[in-house]
């Protein structure tokens, strides 16, 4: 099957217990319709991967608010004063991983390896049960790889072939995460013509993608502002 320009049907048919990554960092780059979609349909059960959860009343946060996640893997959830509340409770499971080794996990998955050793964790909680060798006279501990059944991204620009340019900060966890799901669905900004991306902009290769569809009204909240004082 080609292409496809709907998410309805794919993620409708998204099954309880799913693994699903998301992409983006903070609020910035979110799969926020997508996760709209998903609220609706209601699925329950679900393993969320994604570098933070959101907000209370935002992204991810939406999820959780409405128990449809059972399970977290995170780098930070220090935004999401519902999720600490269940996690105290007992009410949600939540794995803790490094950004880096959380970033790395995931490309991995993408690139068909086996796994890695770091030396981040080394000496922690995050090494317990793992394998650690020594390797130039240092200690690894060996991480395996982050797969999903689904991957929701955003991108700024999407081709019709598929094709995802990400701006700026939008690139992180995006562009791994399309590549170590079984299937990804992405909603861009703005959906053009196959060649309307530049061939050395494409970040994430139509290959890796199995719907693209133009989103609507994102409202890219900023997680917290600061503002400088009248005298500085």
């Amino acid at each position: 099957m080609g292409i496809q320009y709907d998410p309805a049907e794919m993620i409708a048919g998204i099954p309880d217990g799913a693994r699903i990554m998301m992409g983006g960092f903070g609020m910035c780059g979110i799969p926020e319709n997508s996760i709209a979609m998903l609220l609706e349909t209601g699925q329950k059960n679900l393993t969320i991967l994604s570098n933070n959860a959101g907000v209370d009343t935002f992204g991810i946060g939406l999820l959780i608010n409405s128990g449809q996640v059972s399970k977290m893997i995170s780098t930070y959830i220090g935004e999401n004063t519902v999720l600490e509340k269940l996690l105290i409770d007992g009410g949600i499971e939540v794995e803790l991983v490094p950004q880096g080794t959380f970033a790395e996990r995931i490309r991995a998955a993408g690139a068909g390896l086996g796994g890695f050793f770091t030396p981040t964790g080394v000496g922690t909680v995050v090494a317990e049960g793992k394998e650690t060798r020594e390797l130039h006279g240092k200690t690894f501990v060996f991480e395996e790889p982050l797969h999903a059944d689904y991957a929701f991204v955003k991108a700024s620009v999407g081709d019709r072939k598929g094709n995802l340019f990400y701006r700026k900060t939008t690139q992180n966890f995006n562009a791994v995460m399309a590549m170590a799901a079984k299937k990804t669905i992405a909603e861009v900004e703005k959906l053009v013509d196959a060649g309307g991306i530049e061939p050395e902009s494409v970040h994430t290769p139509g290959l890796f993608v199995d719907v693209v569809y133009q989103g609507a009204n994102f409202e890219k909240r900023i997680e917290k502002r600061t503002y400088r004082t009248a005298d500085r």
